[in-house]
């Protein structure tokens, strides 16, 4: 049998792969399959209602007791230690792509990590659109017409992470390429953060539905404009719907990045990707373009080296230093919603 654990504090996007990874390894492998943690399964910070919405087969119930006689499989770990963050510097900044020992675990082992890789998963993808299917009663079509852009924007925790939170100029580049191919285009939003979102994009219709209605019109959306959260994910690639996606260019480091990926295993040949400049790629292209930096980046020569000395020493600076630009200009962005509507009330 093989498996995974679902562990509190994992989002449904991350759940989602673990669950469709781990089950395309037990198919692709003959073996039977199972979940340990069943009653965690699409119970988190966003929603406490379970996984409602669709009929998902877990598989063999792992209790704790028989979690004990399975091997464990960690998806592969590459880090840079950087210094965007106390995160980046402490933890690091995962940078990993696909791990190809996974095809090849062992009967009887339950498989942990990140598990987002395409290649994990992706020549199962019929199957995959089955496992995930929702339920009739919680589909909705209501936010799918063809000069429709679904925005997916992620806020909640991401707000105080300056190296994380896609900032207003990609969507604004996003909006405009997605323009470019239906001039009738309009947008909606749907998020986690109304408040933010309104911010962000004022003027944007913004919904924060249920778990599942946010889901379901994300796959069923003709044209999606996304951020750097797995959320998405999965909706796009089960989607009958979906014409065209862009999402943003190093992922969860698209702020800040030099060339590296956060990570390589988010490119996605679905996607196409957009820079800070509003420049747009292909997945084929992120990837050799990410092939070429690995071989010249000092940055990638330290992979999985902890700093240390003067070098922590610059980095936890540098630190600082994005996180105060990052205060001080959302110090501006208030100021100027503050005048423009004050410019807005007197005229």
């Amino acid at each position: 049998m093989i498996g995974t654990e679902f562990i509190n504090g994992q989002g449904l996007g991350n759940q989602l792969f673990c669950y469709v990874t781990a089950r395309a390894v037990a198919l692709e492998n003959g073996y039977e399959f199972g979940t340990a943690g069943q009653e965690r399964f699409a119970v988190n910070i966003h929603s406490d209602r379970g996984m409602y919405f669709m009929d998902v087969d877990l598989g063999h119930v792992i209790t704790e007791e028989e979690k004990k006689k399975f091997r464990v499989y960690h998806d592969v770990e590459d880090r840079l230690f950087i210094g965007n963050s106390r995160h980046d510097l402490t933890h690091g900044c995962y940078v990993a792509g696909a791990d190809p020992k996974i095809h090849q675990v062992e009967d009887n082992t339950l498989i942990y990590g990140n598990m987002q890789d395409e290649s994990y998963f992706i020549k199962y993808l019929p199957q995959v659109k089955q496992w995930l299917r929702v339920k009739p009663e919680y589909d909705s079509y209501e936010y799918s017409r063809e000069n429709l852009c679904v925005i997916n924007m992620r806020g909640g925790e991401y707000t105080g992470s300056p190296e994380l939170l896609i900032n207003r100029k990609y969507w604004l580049h996003g909006m405009e390429e997605m323009k470019k191919i239906r001039p009738d285009m309009e947008f909606v939003i749907i998020t986690d953060d109304v408040e933010t979102a309104q911010k962000m994009l004022p003027g944007i219709e913004a919904h924060h539905f249920d778990i599942g209605k946010d889901y379901v019109t994300l796959k069923n959306a003709y044209y999606l404009l996304l951020s750097n959260s797995s959320f998405a994910c999965l909706p796009a690639h089960t989607s009958e719907t979906l014409q065209f996606a862009i999402a943003p260019k190093y992922w969860a480091r698209h702020n800040v990045s030099d060339g590296y990926w956060a990570s390589e295993q988010n490119i996605y040949s679905l996607f196409h990707y957009m820079d800070r400049k509003g420049r747009m790629f292909t997945a084929k292209e992120c990837r050799e373009e990410l092939q070429r930096y690995k071989k010249t980046s000092a940055k990638y020569k330290k992979l999985n080296v902890r700093p240390q000395g003067a070098r922590l020493t610059m980095l936890r600076a540098h630190a600082w230093y994005v996180y105060k630009k990052a205060y001080v200009c959302k110090i501006a962005r208030g100021v100027e919603r503050r005048l423009k509507r004050v410019l807005h009330v007197q005229n």
